[in-house]
């Protein structure tokens, strides 16, 4: 069997990159969804717009499901004080993704103005309420999440709700989250869309790109300057049990940005965040979108691997009782478990990459208005 530590550590990994893919992947359709009042204003533009998504949407969330499925069998422990933490939010995001899909499948039902612009909110709501609470989370991820753990293991959450959540920081990252998501949709749309649609979409994004990157280094910044961050004191045990209660944690200032200083080679995530968005805008006027939505995607890569490398070895940081943080060594599932997560991932995820690049290369090309008012009564 693979050493504990390395399982540990394989398994941060596995939910950075399904974090990453999510956001790339379904982040897309978030983007659209949450800018479709902006790019289209008659109906046949919605349906394009709505188009563009439509067939891939639910094959995207499937990196929703993974990684919800990830967190919960490999960091049993975070999943939990996640959900006690998080909860309301959560609730917000899982009643926008219900939403979603029922905006898609009964907005053409009816052929009557007030019926679909209800649904086209609905979808647009569904993008923006998980784009902007996504992005919070993590901003209190980073601030610290009040909860405890007494001696049996039981984890009490000491917070005030939703609003408590919603704090300076918290909606700060979820402005860098909602603009990053919604630029990203921008570079789709100049692909797979045509006409006023796109035209508008570069307009948008010409807008959000440079508004995430400059949201995205005062975060940084404020990160660096004004927000504590936590530090293991002593020995860290890094293939011992999963009990948070074996560890000291001291509470620093400028503490998560002690990896960048150790290994300089992280740097790369940030640059990459600050980059990527910028190529992408410059891509996109180039008329190069193809390239364009991979250099979003490098900056989404970017963006996310900082958050995740600034508080490593932290998972979710106490800020009522630092020294029961859920870190990566000390908050996963039991080593056997994790052997068997590896070997079930390392069939499944390439099935999982292989259908998405063949039903994307089945899909490509343009949705154009022609092909929308040629089938007024489509699905979308």
């Amino acid at each position: 069997m693979v050493d504990y530590e390395i399982l540990r550590l394989i398994w941060w990994l596995f939910l950075g990159v399904l974090l990453i893919g999510f956001a790339i992947m379904d982040g897309f359709d978030l983007g659209v969804a949450a800018q479709l009042p902006f790019v289209a204003r008659t109906d046949t533009e919605r349906r394009v717009a709505i188009n563009t998504i439509g067939p891939v949407w639910d094959g995207n969330q499937v990196w929703f499901i993974l990684g919800g499925g990830a967190i919960f069998a490999a960091w049993p422990t975070i999943y939990a004080a996640a959900f006690s933490g998080f909860y309301i939010a959560l609730f917000l995001v899982l009643t926008a993704l219900i939403i979603r899909p029922v905006g898609f499948e009964f907005r053409n039902k009816i052929a009557d103005t007030r019926w679909r612009s209800f649904w086209d909110w609905a979808l647009t709501i569904g993008g923006l309420v998980p784009s902007l609470v996504f992005g919070v989370a993590f901003g209190n991820l980073l601030q610290g999440v009040p909860f405890t753990i007494d001696g049996d293991m039981r984890i009490f959450y000491d917070g005030s709700g939703l609003f408590e959540l919603l704090n300076p920081f918290g909606l700060l990252a979820g402005l860098v989250s909602l603009f990053m998501l919604v630029s990203h949709g921008s570079v789709y749309l100049a692909v797979k869309a045509d006409g006023p649609v796109r035209d508008r979409a570069v307009l948008v994004q010409t807008v959000t790109a440079p508004l995430a990157v400059v949201l995205f280094i005062l975060a940084g910044l404020w990160l660096a300057a004004g927000i504590p961050g936590y530090v293991i004191v002593g020995e860290v045990i890094t293939n011992g049990p999963s009990n948070p209660l074996l560890k000291q944690v001291l509470v620093q200032d400028g503490a998560w940005m002690a990896n960048y200083a150790a290994h300089p080679w992280m740097w790369a995530a940030p640059a990459l965040g600050v980059l990527g968005p910028l190529l992408a805008l410059a891509l996109v006027r180039l008329d190069r979108p193809g390239l364009g939505f991979i250099a979003s995607g490098s900056g989404i890569f970017g963006i996310i691997s900082t958050a995740g490398l600034s508080m490593f070895p932290f998972l979710m940081p106490s800020s009522l009782a630092p020294q029961v943080s859920l870190t990566v060594w000390d908050a996963s599932s039991s080593e056997r478990t994790l052997f068997v997560m590896l070997i079930c991932t390392l069939i499944f995820l390439p099935i999982v990459l292989a259908y998405t690049a063949y039903a994307f290369r089945v899909l490509r090309g343009r949705v154009t208005a022609a092909q929308i008012e040629h089938n007024p009564t489509g699905h979308y």
